[in-house]
């Protein structure tokens, strides 16, 4: 389902360019759209070249709005600020108003002269553009919407590597700052050079401005990765890498998974509907293999073969049901692991816990103000969350427990705390590996792809375009 504000934008693009002389579909059309918009303004089209750069084309992006709405005689800086801040307000309410019409591309002299009261020298219109730009640009991304592309495939098939999508700071309220000195529109790497794009002598408390709703299971998260805080990068929080997962668990919740279903305080938890996992495959040995026509078709990802009949690859449960129907396959099940097979990679690694990642839990998920007693069977669930993300010195003498130098049976924990999960769950690094998610490590909500590319589809049709624009369920 299309995000409602989107579609409100999308409307007022639409009037917005008829009024112009284009056809209101060009405006649906990703990156094609802004190369119409340069053209309306008499803009350069190189500068479509410039949307390629990380953080350059959220500027960019802006100019060209800028310079588009221009075009329609909204020139002044109330006009110019509520286009940028408030655009599923202004941009359909100037498409739909009468009054309001194309007058001329922004960039011409004719319109210089039409609107010379407004006219600067070129140097002052770009200088001026590109501040504001910046200063858009880093207010939207900090306190209300930022740009985020899917790098792995852990969220397949409910997101796609090649998704790019909008991430809402309001939903759950924005955090501000806590290493306030960095580089603009850098994460936590200057680009080319490798260093850190950061300064970390300056740290400001977590705080988080209030939001819409607290996180909901179900909801596809971004947060900060929280095991950057160990070596080899010692990143603070807000400069941890940006992680998208499915929230599973919420504070004060239990959750275990059995045989790969997930039950929180005893009740199954839904089954992503595009979520992958991987499965077992036998054929009947008329094949090789699996060709590549049906392996994209059916979206298979990690095929493998063990014998000349039996296979494992990923998908969704939907494509396994379609499988079953070809003539050479004659079973297809989920690769489950079983119960009481210890994996040490798997949370919380001690061997106390035979738990592998389809099979663990108990778990009790911390919340604020929850007090829990600490002793050897809880010390390998909460130490990391006491020690790394509350700030305290934790000891372990014999049988003894210290907290900040003092001998302790229990904690009560400061944070909320989180369980993630990946839709696909066999090519997935996430809670069942590291753990909780603390609250200061919330970034925000995704809310909808507004492009989908896929790298490996036939060069004629690469965009997928049932996913552009589509709200993130």
């Amino acid at each position: 389902m299309i995000s409602p504000l989107l579609v409100l934008i999308l409307a007022g693009y639409w009037k917005l360019f008829e009024k112009a002389g284009r056809p209101g579909w060009e405006a649906l059309i990703p990156v094609y759209h802004l190369y119409i918009m340069l053209k309306l303004s008499q803009r350069p089209l190189w500068l479509l070249l410039l949307l390629l750069i990380p953080g350059i084309n959220f500027i960019i992006s802006i100019g060209i709005l800028i310079d588009f709405i221009k075009s329609f005689g909204k020139v002044g800086i109330g006009q110019i600020t509520m286009s940028v801040l408030l655009p599923f307000i202004f941009i359909p309410k100037w498409g739909f108003d009468k009054s309001t019409r194309y007058v001329g591309p922004s960039a011409s002299d004719d319109f210089r002269e039409k609107y010379r009261d407004f006219d600067k020298s070129p140097v002052r219109e770009w200088t001026e553009a590109i501040l504001f730009a910046v200063i858009a640009a880093t207010v939207i991304r900090g306190l209300f919407l930022e740009a985020f592309t899917i790098p792995s495939s852990s969220m397949e098939s409910s997101l796609m590597v090649g998704d790019f999508l909008f991430v809402s700071k309001i939903n759950y309220g924005a955090r501000l700052p806590m290493t306030p000195i960095a580089f603009p529109f850098a994460h936590h790497t200057l680009p080319l050079t490798g260093t850190k794009a950061y300064w970390d002598g300056i740290k400001l408390p977590y705080y988080r401005l209030p939001g819409f709703s607290q996180v909901k299971k179900g909801d596809a998260v971004v947060f900060n990765y929280p095991m950057d805080a160990d070596s080899p990068f010692y990143r603070p929080v807000d400069k941890q890498e940006n992680y998208i997962k499915r929230c599973q668990g919420s504070p004060g919740d239990t959750i275990k998974l059995e045989y790969g279903q997930v039950y929180v305080n005893n009740q199954p938890m839904p089954i992503p509907r595009s979520g992958e996992m991987e499965y077992r495959i036998r054929t009947d040995g008329s094949v090789k293999g699996i060709d590549p026509g049906t392996r994209y078709n059916l979206h298979m990802e990690d095929l493998q073969q063990f014998t000349r009949v039996d296979f494992t690859a990923n998908m969704t449960v939907q494509s396994a049901e379609k499988l079953k129907a070809y003539p050479f396959v004659r079973a297809v099940k989920p690769d489950i692991k079983l119960r009481g097979v210890y994996d040490p990679e798997v949370f919380p690694h001690d061997p106390h816990f035979r738990w592998n990642e389809d099979n663990l839990g108990p778990i009790i998920i911390p919340r604020k103000g929850w007090t829990v007693t600490l002793d050897s069977l809880t010390m390998p669930f909460y130490q990391r969350a006491i020690e790394v993300y509350e700030n305290n010195k934790v000891q372990i003498k014999g049988n003894e427990i210290l907290i900040n130098g003092t001998k302790a049976d229990s904690y009560t924990f400061k944070m909320d705390y989180y369980w993630m999960m990946g839709d696909n769950r066999h090519n997935s690094e996430d809670s069942r590996f590291w753990g909780f998610v603390p609250e200061d490590h919330i970034v925000g909500k995704a809310v909808f792809v507004w492009m989908s590319w896929d790298a490996n589809a036939p060069s004629w049709c690469k965009i997928r375009w049932d996913k552009v624009f589509r709200r993130i369920n």
